[in-house]
């Protein structure tokens, strides 16, 4: 044990503590940035089994931030899940990882939520993380929902018969649709949040629920605020996936994002789950400085980055122009629309 001995010395895990961590199954949604420094953390602690699932490759913008890559895996494009496989076995041979690169939807997140202990969010998408929150209540399994843009960032935990639930606080997280891709990120935020993540994480493994977090934290670090806030009054017994009557909604595949490729025309169009309406001003306020060629009408605004040119509609369809695959679509959409 003499390579866990600096946190079997620290008492609230001990070497009781530090077995049950060797016993538990983390399954990570994301190997972004958040899902990255999570991953490595967990496995450094000596976790036993690790699931890392993502659809997304190495590029060249992400080794700013997320800090298991290297160049390399930029260069060759490596998926990420498979290249965070490969660096963490490197860190710590006795972790069985096992990493996915796929979509996490509603037809698959249940097997990969199999056997889990705890999920850890790492997403970039409020549509994946509803999916976590549904398959985590259904189940009965804790799950650590985590984000940050800029220099802001904000982490909670989800006990299942316990806290509200995503659900609950949905109208309450103060993200107003800004990514990574539209308005920036510094990497000490993504530190900061993963940090919190797995300290939390940690706690629920060896079972220490004395010391857990019961708040929503949320702090920005350039402009050195911090706060902590009891979320306990929001949660809802009408709610759809914690209440009294849970239907998960957001399991059945009528809640997805749907895509479809437009015969002919080198296009995909996304339309959200729920037909919302968007702020044409939020929007344009975040992509126009960014925007290769922007043009907006009282109907439509469209605008163009290298060869994908987007054109959003006010109850959030889109038409993502320059590409007939729909996985590749989604991930222009949730990068640039939110």
């Amino acid at each position: 044990m003499e390579r866990y001995s600096r946190q079997i010395l620290f008492s609230p895990i001990g070497e009781k503590g530090q077995e049950q961590i060797r016993k538990k199954h983390i399954l990570v949604v994301g190997a972004g940035a958040l899902g990255t420094a999570n991953a490595e953390m967990i496995a450094r602690a000596g976790i036993g089994k690790l699931t890392i699932v993502d659809r997304d490759y190495v590029e060249w913008s992400n080794l700013q931030r997320q800090q298991l890559y290297i160049e390399e895996d930029a260069q060759n494009r490596i998926p990420k899940a498979v290249a965070a496989k490969l660096h963490l076995k490197k860190i710590n041979s006795e972790v069985e990882v096992h990493s996915f690169v796929e979509d996490v939807t509603s037809t698959n997140i249940e097997e990969l939520a199999e056997g889990v202990d705890l999920i850890i969010d790492a997403t970039d998408n409020f549509e994946t993380r509803l999916l976590i929150n549904d398959v985590a209540l259904k189940h009965e399994i804790p799950w650590i929902y985590g984000g940050c843009v800029g220099s802001y960032g904000l982490t909670f935990t989800i006990i299942p018969h316990e806290t509200p639930c995503l659900h609950c606080l949905l109208k309450h997280i103060p993200f107003d649709g800004m990514t990574c891709d539209t308005v920036g990120v510094i990497s000490p935020i993504v530190s900061m949040v993963a940090s919190h993540q797995t300290s939390e994480a940690l706690k629920l493994l060896v079972g220490d629920e004395e010391n857990r977090r019961g708040k929503l934290v949320s702090f920005d670090l350039w402009k050195n605020q911090y706060s902590s806030i009891n979320m306990d009054r929001l949660k809802n017994n009408a709610c759809p996936t914690c209440g009294t009557n849970p239907v998960y909604p957001y399991l059945t595949a009528e809640m997805e994002t749907k895509a479809a490729v437009l015969c002919g025309r080198d296009t995909v169009q996304i339309r959200p789950s729920e037909t919302k309406q968007f702020s044409f001003a939020q929007v344009a306020e975040r992509v126009k400085p960014l925007a290769d060629a922007f043009l907006e009408n009282p109907f439509l605004m469209s605008f163009t980055f290298g060869e994908h040119r987007i054109v959003l509609f006010k109850d959030g369809r889109a038409l993502i122009h320059g590409t007939k695959d729909i996985s590749e679509a989604k991930k222009i959409y949730h990068r640039y629309v939110g």
